[in-house]
């Protein structure tokens, strides 16, 4: 009785395990990620529901360095509204960890490095021959660092599968003013990878 319970217990941990292996190599590379997202100035977790007045929209995708879900690279590119600070546009790559906490359900810890370019929110003017003269609304390109973590969800099918996810991103931005050398941003961005089928 003994040895058919211990090997009815034994073939259930092989079955899971290798059910375990199968889940972690289905994991397919360049998923489309789409997202909506939030935009604010500001420190990070400090007046978050100004974030809702601006919103934004984003695309990317992401390389497994190791063939499974859990350590990727991502490649986004977005676009926000900010009419208190002028809009602007994102592009950024960064290392993520994603670290299952219970069945499907994952977080995500992730940095990198990213270009920002912000337009002006209204006209600007700049002195020239010692008369001022418009140079619109141009904005300027300046060096962004987030951080970022996520929580979502994943089931895995050898068909198209969509994980949606929600992520709080803190950002440091280099090259504002000269009197401001680094300023917070935040974004709070809610969307989807989506796994096309094979």
């Amino acid at each position: 009785m003994k040895s058919k319970a211990f090997t009815t217990l034994l073939a259930i941990c092989m079955a899971g395990s290798l059910l375990a292996q199968e889940t972690q190599n289905a994991y397919r590379n360049f998923p489309i990620i789409v997202m909506v997202q939030f935009h604010n100035l500001s420190m990070p977790f400090k007046d978050m529901k100004s974030n809702f007045s601006n919103v934004g929209f984003g695309l990317g995708t992401e390389l497994s360095y190791n063939g499974k879900s859990n350590w990727v690279q991502q490649v986004s590119a977005t676009w926000h509204h900010n009419k208190t600070v002028g809009n602007g546009i994102l592009l950024y790559s960064q290392a993520a960890w994603r670290p299952n906490i219970a069945s499907g359900v994952y977080t995500e810890l992730k940095a990198g490095a990213g270009y920002m370019y912000a337009f002006r929110p209204v006209e600007s003017f700049e002195q020239k021959s010692g008369t001022w003269e418009s140079v619109g609304h141009k904005g300027k390109g300046m060096l962004t660092i987030p951080l970022g973590i996520s929580l979502g969800y994943q089931s895995y099918s050898s068909k198209t599968y969509i994980s949606p996810f929600i992520s709080y991103q803190f950002m440091l931005i280099s090259g504002y003013n000269q009197s401001i050398p680094l300023v917070p941003e935040t974004l709070i961005q809610v969307g989807s990878r989506i796994h096309l089928g094979k």
